[in-house]
């Protein structure tokens, strides 16, 4: 295999597409071949070796664009390996169940694609750049905010992928 990689990412407001780029880097610095685009731009899975994908979670799922790009790739996915990443506050958030919940989104999402490596990244919610009655909803629920994003932890994550990925 060339190790041709494709990071296809879907971001709201920039936190996980930061994350996908820089992903992306590290996979770079490996020696990897590495495209890093939007999901909703992505026109074919061909000629890639693997295919890492992401989203950010809001109000406990993960948004639409995943599982639009898995079902419409689907038979695609099922060749080669896939990795997959969701960005959102659970792991900041102290009720019981909230990184449970979240990556069970990740698989709800993923549909019939079973990653070979799928993780939870601490993501960014900033307050102003939302509407107000989201900013009022995450008061009410008190909902962490503020940018908990590990560059340490996803450049682990990312070194490990081509092992993970046999890439």
């Amino acid at each position: 295999m060339s190790g041709r990689i494709l990071v296809a990412y879907a971001s709201k407001n920039g936190s996980t597409a930061e994350i996908a780029q820089a992903i992306g880097k590290e996979l770079q610095s490996a020696g990897k071949t590495v495209d890093v685009i939007e999901m909703k731009t992505v026109r074919t899975l061909a000629g890639y070796d693997a295919i890492v994908i992401g989203a950010p979670l809001y109000m406990g799922s993960v948004i639409g664009d995943m599982g639009k790009f898995t079902g419409h790739y689907c038979s695609e996915l099922a060749k080669v390996p896939v990795a997959a990443f969701v960005v959102g506050v659970a792991p900041k958030d102290p009720k019981p169940g909230a990184i449970e919940a979240a990556m069970g989104a990740l698989t709800k999402a993923l549909g019939q694609v079973t990653p070979v490596a799928s993780v939870l990244f601490a993501g960014k919610l900033d307050p102003a750049k939302v509407n107000f009655v989201m900013r009022k909803f995450m008061e009410m629920a008190k909902i962490p905010t503020g940018d908990f994003r590990d560059g340490d932890a996803i450049a682990v994550w990312a070194r490990g992928l081509p092992a993970v990925l046999k890439v």
